[in-house]
């Protein structure tokens, strides 16, 4: 049965009878996978500048979340706990969660919300989204041009290449990206998340990954992809933190050089993910020169901030004592400089789930003026472009997209927006875009909206 099923899928792709990555498909090998990546040959929609970061604001998408009943197979990933149910997947239920943020599903479809345990203040069962459903991503695109915001660096984590189904999960979400960000206009571009890698993994892994995805995606090739200084953009998150990590500063490098100078798949702008400390080697980088070497053969540098200060006062202390001389190295090797700005940090349910502690809204949002003031500072530091962190990331409270202010009420505790609108930190990340380019004034405190 197993064999005429996949008979029959064949001749589907044949004929076009299936889209580029069909959903539900359970016990697949990890070739059966790749042998389904498709380029994307939908339509294409002229919107932002793709040619160049200067003056974009970029935000990280994870689409790591998947659903029970979303046809990935994989239950509550990024939602549910190390509890186990019967079925061997993750429990998502009042006491057992990793997320802070509770999302805004108002406006999906009926097929795109996943009915959970939870229950709302009136009694009403809870829902959430899956990034596995095409329409799903699509509409955050959509919210994307509405606000104003630029595109995404697509989150694609090393250790989920190395199974079938979490690698299937990978390749629609990269054709949902793909699909939105052609539809409506903005841009996306790659990024490799090192951690949890082992020892030779970069290579087995990584290095292999993007040659399936030049060779059978062909993603540098979309005109939605997004180049700078004449280069498709590559980043790689995780070179240099100090924190155990197993992979080395040599493999790293060795990725670097695989995607600047290859031959059929180089040629790349290489963006790198480093520690707040990479210019003076301490704290959370590692105290060896290798790295600087490493940066030097780059395009662009973007330390990581999230959780590095938690007070406007002590963006505005960051951007002068760390941001101004960060760019005063860049600029004398000829690099470009992308700061990570974030609108708060919460994680107490996912450090619940790990048998530790954390305070419920552990940095502030302040309505904004968190966000707000790292954006001017930074900017007045002399930053040209920059990444918010993330567009969708509730498990950690940094998400900027459309979340509840009425979450479920019981033994799991969530933030809220604080009585601002579900789509507050979505106009102003449009905000901070518009101040990055000169548009609007560079004003202490937020922008009133709608003249209030």
């Amino acid at each position: 049965m197993k064999d005429r099923l996949r008979v029959v899928f064949k001749l589907g792709l044949l004929f076009g009878f299936f889209p580029i990555v069909v959903q539900g498909q359970g016990g697949e090998t990890r070739q059966e996978v790749l042998d389904r990546m498709q380029p994307y040959t939908g339509e294409h929609h002229a919107g932002v500048d793709v040619t160049t970061l200067k003056g974009k604001v970029m935000c990280g998408y994870q689409g790591w979340f998947s659903a029970k009943g979303d046809g990935s197979g994989r239950g509550w990933v990024h939602y549910g706990t190390g509890h186990r149910g019967h079925n061997g997947h993750k429990v998502f239920e009042p006491g057992h969660c990793t997320i802070d943020l509770w999302p805004d599903v108002r406006e999906l479809a009926a097929d795109e919300k996943f009915a959970t345990r939870f229950h709302h203040p009136n009694g009403d069962t809870a829902y959430v989204f899956s990034s596995y459903k095409r329409n799903t991503v699509l509409r955050h695109f959509k919210w994307m041009k509405e606000y104003k915001i630029d595109g995404v660096f697509l989150q694609r984590f090393g250790s989920a290449l190395r199974q079938a189904k979490s690698l299937h999960h990978r390749n629609v979400v990269t054709a949902n990206v793909q699909a939105g960000a052609n539809l409506h206009g903005r841009s996306w571009a790659m990024m490799y998340d090192l951690s949890g890698l082992q020892p030779g993994e970069i290579d087995k892994l990584v290095i292999e990954d993007w040659k399936q995805l030049i060779d059978r995606m062909k993603i540098t090739g979309d005109k939605s992809y997004q180049r700078h200084k004449g280069k498709p953009v590559v980043a790689v998150w995780g070179v240099g933190f100090s924190d155990d990590r197993k992979y080395t500063l040599s493999e790293c490098e060795k990725l670097v050089n695989f995607l600047k100078t290859d031959k059929r798949y180089g040629g790349n702008a290489v963006m790198l993910g480093v520690p707040t400390h990479w210019r003076n080697l301490s704290r959370d980088s590692v105290q060896d020169e290798k790295l600087h070497r490493i940066l030097s053969q780059a395009d662009i540098v973007s330390p990581w901030t999230v959780g590095r200060y938690r007070t406007p006062q002590q963006a505005k202390l960051h951007a002068e004592s760390m941001v101004r001389p960060d760019i005063d190295w860049v600029k004398k090797n000829r690099l470009d400089y992308l700061p990570v700005v974030f609108p708060g940090f919460s994680w107490q349910n996912l450090q619940k789930a790990r048998g530790r502690g954390a305070k419920l809204d552990q940095i502030p949002r302040l309505g904004g003026q968190f966000l707000w003031s790292q954006a001017r500072s930074f900017k007045q530091a002399g930053a040209e472009m920059l990444y918010v962190a993330m567009f969708d990331e509730i498990d950690e409270g940094t998400a900027i997209f459309k979340c509840s202010n009425k979450p479920p009420q019981g033994e799991s505790r969530f933030l809220t927006y604080q009585g601002f609108p579900s789509d507050h930190y979505l106009w102003l990340t449009g905000k901070v875009g518009s101040l990055l380019r000169n548009e609007i004034p560079a004003t202490e405190q937020v922008p009133p909206r709608n003249g209030r």
